[in-house]
């Protein structure tokens, strides 16, 4: 990935909301993602470490589609080493590994702060690919400025 690598995560997921069904009978083949799809709330927390650097909590607020594609609505809050906190939000996309209970995530990431040791943060774009390993509870993510 090009750009500059700003930060990197180790997530846990910390609580899985569902909406009729189960986000455990979707990956153990027990029901299919229904045809409208399937609204999933994971809630997350670890630590970012880069420039980037602190406690890292939020909310995927995430759609299975029928056709495998996982849409992603990431809200999230960095709290930075000097206590200042940096909003996340991002979209992008999951798809499963065939067989696997680990997802590949691509995500389109803006920050935003009122914090003048952050600015710089405001007027960049960030792309961030990772994985999320369903089974282990774990989410990593790396993070590159544009």
């Amino acid at each position: 990935m090009k750009g500059e690598k700003i930060y990197e995560y180790d997530l846990d997921i910390t609580g899985v909301t569902d909406y009729g069904i189960a986000l455990e009978s979707i990956l153990s083949g027990q029901q299919p993602v229904p045809p409208q799809g399937a609204r999933i709330d994971v809630a997350f927390a670890g630590r970012a470490s880069g420039r980037l650097s602190g406690q890292v909590r939020g909310v995927d607020y995430l759609r299975m589609r029928a056709d495998g594609r996982i849409d992603l609505d990431i809200r999230a809050i960095i709290e930075t080493e000097d206590g200042t906190r940096i909003a996340l939000s991002a979209d992008g996309v999951a798809v499963m590994r065939p067989g696997e209970p680990i997802a590949d995530l691509c995500e389109n990431v803006t920050l935003s702060t009122a914090a003048p040791d952050y600015a710089w943060v405001n007027t960049r774009q960030i792309w961030a690919p990772g994985t999320a390993n369903l089974a282990t509870g774990k989410i990593h993510i790396d993070a590159y400025m544009q």
